[in-house]
């Protein structure tokens, strides 16, 4: 398989300057393909699966043919869904960023037609939009296309079983005869083909040929997940099933530096490796690796190849491959010599129907997986904890400790408390209970009870019915129905809050645990979106009801 650098497709410095720091070390397939071609003025059909890559492959050429010093409509890119839309925009910004005086703005139902058509009149160039809302600024005149000189259809497969056709010929009849066309679409159907042979001139065609091979014997799992909590969803997966090492790939350097940052950060041994470190470290890293130096190393495909370790128990596809050839490559450092391996992919929204596709192309079966709850996690850490105490207690190592155990049993206390009060200690519980208030002051022991904090140096009592303190700037208070009996630590609610609410770990500040309720400091934005009056948050312990604290939210900063 070829392989071609984003350096090597003559594109201008701006243009390379912001592929490096979105971290891609080199061009897709279709990328690599398609730039190039559109880049020369012809008109282009695409033909690439979901995932591709194909969005940079029609951005890239699009932002180097704009002409930043004229405010008019000159790329136009037509998507069949607003989320679409909104992604392909959020891509075309940090392509542009370089580029000064490039203005792009999506166009898509259910948004303010104002704020839009205010967007266009201040001179937009780039507009990404579903064929609905374009033809909306059409006909009332807020959208013009005299200037234009480039139209994309993106997914237009897609766009077609969604009943768009008769709008997509509406916009391609009100276009200038002087333009440039790109279609982009999984499939070519009768449908399409005639679209392009009316609008499209001696178009090339760039189909990614995907062939069939077969993908290593090993166990293969996809989770779905919120793009936000894929690291929650790792440190999960890790943590149920008592991962020992593995390989984790992304497809940017920069997700590799900011996930391995993450690992640390939760105690997790781990280093990095990508086409930004130099060979020299990367050696390093690699040997220390093998050595066991460290678990989990974290790596893009480029530094990832030659990569060779026959104890891996894991590989995870942090983010799927654009090329289905290096998934492969990928899941194939697992299971060798004979051992057992597995292979685990996250995957969010469209990535989902990417799995389909790779299962035709390995001739393999991808399973799906439940993410395992809190709750799940806890069981299975008791049951690894009591299976070293059979296993103490047949090797007879424990009979060291027996006198300190006569001399509780001495004291009165029952030989099976005993042994329960070590097992709750040795997993991660409270040894000493919340200090009894006196007798004589019930209405105080009621107004002052005292609140496990988490992130604070200050160990004094805080009022159970309101926060300790006021939040930070840009976040904001929580209250969760749960006391200090219902929850056994501050980092059982962080798992709750996960688990139930979808809120990266990470984004969870300070905690506070009270006899009837705890708090948690969460994003201002999170808190803003929910009820006062109170919100079911489902989680496998059943729904627990959260309210966002009025009042106590600081303001975020400018």
């Amino acid at each position: 398989m070829e392989r071609h650098t984003f350096a090597s497709l003559g594109l201008s410095p701006e243009i390379l300057k912001a592929v490096d720091k979105l971290g891609f070390e080199e061009a897709s397939p279709i990328q690599a393909a398609a730039i190039p071609v559109l880049m020369a003025g012809k008109d282009v059909v695409g033909q690439s699966q979901t995932g591709s890559g194909k969005t940079a492959a029609f951005a890239i050429p699009a932002i180097e043919k704009t002409d930043p010093t004229l405010h008019a409509v000159q790329v136009l890119v037509l998507c069949p869904t607003r989320e679409l839309a909104t992604q392909v925009a959020g891509e075309v910004h940090k392509l542009a960023a370089g580029k000064r005086g490039i203005h792009a703005v999506p166009v898509y139902g259910g948004s303010s037609f104002e704020r839009q058509a205010q967007e266009l009149k201040r001179g937009a160039q780039i507009v990404l939009g579903t064929p609905g809302r374009v033809i909306d600024h059409l006909e009332r005149g807020t959208l013009k296309l005299d200037r234009l000189r480039f139209i994309v259809l993106d997914e237009a497969d897609r766009m077609l079983d969604m009943g768009f056709r008769d709008d997509i010929k509406k916009i391609l009849d009100a276009m200038p005869a002087e333009k440039q066309t790109a279609f982009f679409s999984a499939t070519v159907s009768p449908t399409i083909r005639k679209l392009i042979d009316r609008y499209a001139r001696d178009p090339v065609t760039l189909k990614i040929d995907q062939k069939t091979v077969d993908a290593p014997d090993i166990t293969q799992w996809y989770y779905e997940v919120p793009p936000r909590t894929k690291f929650d969803a790792l440190l999960r997966i890790i943590d149920f099933h008592s991962y020992r090492s593995g390989i984790i790939f992304c497809n940017t350097q920069r997700t590799v530096d900011d996930l391995a940052d993450d690992l640390q950060a939760q105690g997790i041994p781990s280093d990095r490796l990508h086409g930004g470190i130099a060979q020299a470290q990367r050696t390093r890293v690699m040997n220390k690796f093998k050595a066991g130096g460290f678990d989990f190393l974290v790596a893009t495909d480029v530094a990832g190849r030659g990569i060779d370790v026959d104890d891996l128990e894991l590989v995870v596809n942090f983010d799927l491959p654009y090329d289905p050839e290096d998934y492969v490559h990928r899941i194939g450092r697992t299971g060798r010599a004979g051992k057992q391996g597995a292979a685990i992919s996250l995957v969010t929204g469209r990535d989902v129907h990417k799995i389909r596709y790779l299962e035709k192309f390995t001739h393999s079966a991808i399973r799906r997986g439940k993410l395992p709850t809190a709750g799940e996690i806890g069981e299975k850490r008791t049951d690894a904890l009591l299976e070293r105490v059979r296993q103490t207690i047949e090797s007879g190592h424990g009979q060291a400790q027996m006198i300190h155990i006569d001399r509780l049993l001495e004291e009165g206390a029952d030989s099976t408390e005993v042994a329960a009060a070590l097992l709750h200690i040795l997993n991660g519980g409270e040894a000493t209970a919340p200090a009894a208030q006196p007798a004589e002051k019930p209405q105080a022991a009621a107004k002052h009870a005292p609140i496990e904090e988490r992130g604070s140096d200050s160990g004094a009592p805080r009022a159970a019915d309101e926060p300790p303190r006021k939040a930070k700037p840009g976040k904001a208070w929580l209250r969760i129905a749960l006391g200090r009996e219902a929850v056994k630590n501050p980092r059982d609610i962080v798992d709750l809050l996960v688990e139930g609410a979808g809120l990266p770990s990470r984004e969870v500040g300070f905690i506070a645990l009270g006899d009837e309720a705890s708090y948690a400091e969460i994003p201002f934005d999170f808190a803003k979106g929910l009820s006062p009056t109170g919100n079911a948050m489902p989680t496998s312990r059943g729904d627990i009801t959260i309210w966002p604290v009025p009042g106590l939210p600081n303001k975020k900063r400018r």
